[in-house]
């Protein structure tokens, strides 16, 4: 049941990256219309669109992916300073959510009234961008060990992590499609928990890494 719980939760992450990717594209071409719009109603579609498509589907989207990433490596034998691929992903991920809470979204907002910018396209852009290296990061898994880290054994957490990865990631996203924007109080709380609980387990036994 372990196994199958983290094939479960990797399913989701993966699921919930391809969305962000797709909905940072979307966001992208909407914004590319209002621009390039001579007529004023279809700029103000374009960037209405935009600005929902952020709340209700990039911003829960860009959430689940980045807790179900997390979870997945404290969680596994990957770790998060193990490997140059897992850390990379990890920094670019936790970049990209900064640079869309605090300056993507309120940007979007803005938009609404001013119109879109040339540097909202571009940023969009280079976020779709982004979360297709860190696909080509997961498969490729360059680069190989972080050198320095100690070769210490590590374990697989516990069925009620990947559990928790599962039915959190889910219950955020359904929660952000009915209130209109991303909340993951849920996300977070068992975040801490995961996290807290991480080192009865992270030198527990060797096991073989499990696909990120």
């Amino acid at each position: 049941m372990v196994k199958r719980w983290r094939q479960l939760t990797v399913w989701l992450h993966i699921l919930t990256s391809v969305g962000w990717m797709a909905q940072a594209m979307t966001l992208c071409v909407l914004l590319a219309v209002g621009l390039a719009a001579d007529e004023l109603p279809v700029r103000d579609a374009a960037t209405s669109m935009a600005h929902a498509v952020d709340g209700r589907l990039v911003g829960p989207m860009a959430d689940a992916s980045a807790f179900t990433g997390i979870m997945l490596a404290a969680a596994t034998p990957w770790g998060f300073f193990r490997h140059w691929w897992v850390l990379i992903k990890f920094t670019v991920t936790l970049v990209q959510l900064y640079l869309g809470i605090f300056l993507l979204s309120p940007a979007l907002t803005d938009s609404v009234t001013i119109g879109p910018s040339l540097t909202q396209v571009v940023g969009t852009a280079l976020m779709a961008s982004a979360i297709a290296f860190q696909g080509w990061l997961s498969v490729a898994k360059p680069w190989g060990t972080v050198r320095g880290r100690r070769r210490t054994p590590a374990g697989t957490g516990p069925r009620w992590v990947f559990v928790a990865a599962v039915l959190g990631g889910l219950a955020d996203l359904a929660l952000a499609l009915v209130i209109g924007h991303p909340l993951p109080l849920l996300s977070l709380m068992l975040l801490a928990v995961g996290l807290l609980r991480r080192p009865r387990w992270a030198g527990s036994r060797r096991t073989r890494p499990a696909g990120v």
